[in-house]
């Protein structure tokens, strides 16, 4: 029989070279300050109290310890809570919050070295941007959220190369968590919480899958491209192009274009939030404004333009995160879309209520999404001038990039709104500088 795709990775993986450390490191910094600035909110806590199983795992920034799926599933799901972690343009998929949580409960359970933790974000990493690039745009047209869906597969892939499995057991562990893959998109109609928990999910069940596997639970081989298998289920459609997953797997890293967020929305509302921005600095009040008008792709009207009327007057700080109004409202007003612009006190601003209302699209069918994303917003004032802003890329993505520093910045800047003292987030930092190098001890990070 041919090799399947899972075979085909997992020799890929075997004879990977030149593993990134530096988008390693980057993501773990990125992650962990998420975390530390979720701690103390509600989703976070019913996480943390809703998981039964205790254990020698850290859930960063909180004091109880859990088993390591139970680590994976907390930390994962502050990670995201507030969609500010990192994403994979062309995806979109949001890797670090699946991958990091996953590795590092699996480190500290299994007490694995530091270059095999590396390793396994790496490849982990890996796998759930290249597997968003086999059928674009199709999960979630399908109703599904692709982070969810191949995050169970990028956490399988992380913890077996963590973990140093067998060729048999590491595609396994991808057969087995084929079927523990999950997560539907019906949050977007009431800024419900459970996109935040896809990833922890997904990194739970990554574990519990290379578990299985290890102790000789047998998956389908073809988990990837059969007849019934992940892409069939979740995409409708068993005809992808199998070589952007396994095409130069392990010698060209994609996952190093990973895009590190500067707003805490939903990741293709950044471009316009810029462009907001840009249009308030040109001296422009928002009572001069009669409408603004801004071109989207079709592929993210469903998500973040429609139903207009709610996206206009979103019901609640989450639901606003995913609102292309609200936030280029925000943008405009309050000059960004940080953690402090989407507060339930803040979504009922009335200045951000009123020119929300003034926005809308048009659909561009030029747009380049998902390869790139972009923004325009085109305001029309009551004098009559039309003003204009566009963007041709996600900034903090390939194309302009966040650097090391502006990345230990943000994390400084999520763990004071968390509360750790400046002394505790420089500990931290240290020990991500070295993380790769010994094996990984988060003790001194549980409060």
């Amino acid at each position: 029989m041919a090799d399947s795709i899972s075979e085909q990775l997992a020799d890929a993986v075997q004879n990977a070279r030149n593993v990134p450390r530096e988008m390693a490191e980057k993501l773990l910094i990125d992650v962990a300050g998420l975390c530390v600035a979720a701690r103390r909110t509600d989703y976070a806590r019913a996480s943390l109290a809703g998981w039964e199983a205790s254990g020698g795992c850290t859930a960063i920034g909180h004091s109880r310890t859990l088993d390591a799926a139970g680590a994976a599933f907390v930390n994962g799901t502050a990670a995201h809570g507030e969609d500010f972690d990192d994403t994979f343009e062309g995806g979109p998929v949001h890797a670090g919050a699946v991958i990091v949580p996953a590795v590092l409960a699996i480190a500290e359970r299994n007490k694995i070295e530091g270059r095999d933790a590396l390793r396994g974000i790496a490849v982990g990493a890996e796998v759930m941007c290249r597997a968003s690039l086999v059928a674009p745009k199709l999960i979630h047209k399908a109703g599904f959220h692709p982070t969810a869906v191949l995050g169970a597969m990028g956490a399988a892939a992380a913890a077996a190369t963590a973990l140093r499995f067998s060729k048999h057991q590491f595609v396994n562990a991808l057969g087995i968590a084929g079927s523990m893959a999950a997560g539907i998109i019906e949050y977007l109609a009431e800024g419900a919480w459970t996109k935040r928990m896809h990833p922890g999910w997904a990194a739970q069940s990554g574990i519990r899958a290379a578990d299985l596997a290890r102790a000789g639970f047998v998956g389908p081989r073809a988990v990837f491209e059969g007849t019934h298998g992940l892409f069939h289920g979740f995409a409708r459609t068993a005809d992808g192009d199998w070589d952007k997953l396994v095409g130069g797997f392990g010698e060209r890293w994609v996952a190093n274009s990973l895009a590190f967020k500067p707003y805490a929305c939903g990741t293709m509302t950044q471009p316009y939030v810029d462009c907001a921005r840009r249009l308030a600095q040109k001296g422009v009040r928002a009572e001069e404004v009669v409408e603004m008008v801004c071109e989207a792709a079709e592929g993210t009207v469903h998500r973040l333009w429609e139903p207009l009327a709610d996206k206009q007057r979103p019901p609640n700080a989450y639901f606003a995160k995913f609102s292309q109004p609200y936030c280029i409202a925000a943008g405009f007003v309050l000059g960004h879309a940080g953690l402090e612009a989407f507060t339930e006190e803040r979504v009922r601003d009335g200045r951000l209520r009123s020119l929300a209302a003034k926005v809308r699209y048009e659909i561009d069918p030029d747009n380049p999404y998902p390869d790139e994303f972009t923004g325009h917003v085109r305001a029309r004032l009551k004098d009559g001038r039309t003003l204009e802003e566009r963007q041709g890329h996600l900034r903090g993505g390939r194309n302009e990039p966040l650097s090391r520093a502006d990345i230990e910045e943000k994390f400084r800047l999520n763990c004071a709104y968390g509360g750790w003292s400046a002394a505790q987030a420089e500990r931290f930092l240290a020990f991500a500088r070295q993380a790769f190098d010994s094996r990984t001890d988060l003790s001194p990070f549980r409060s």
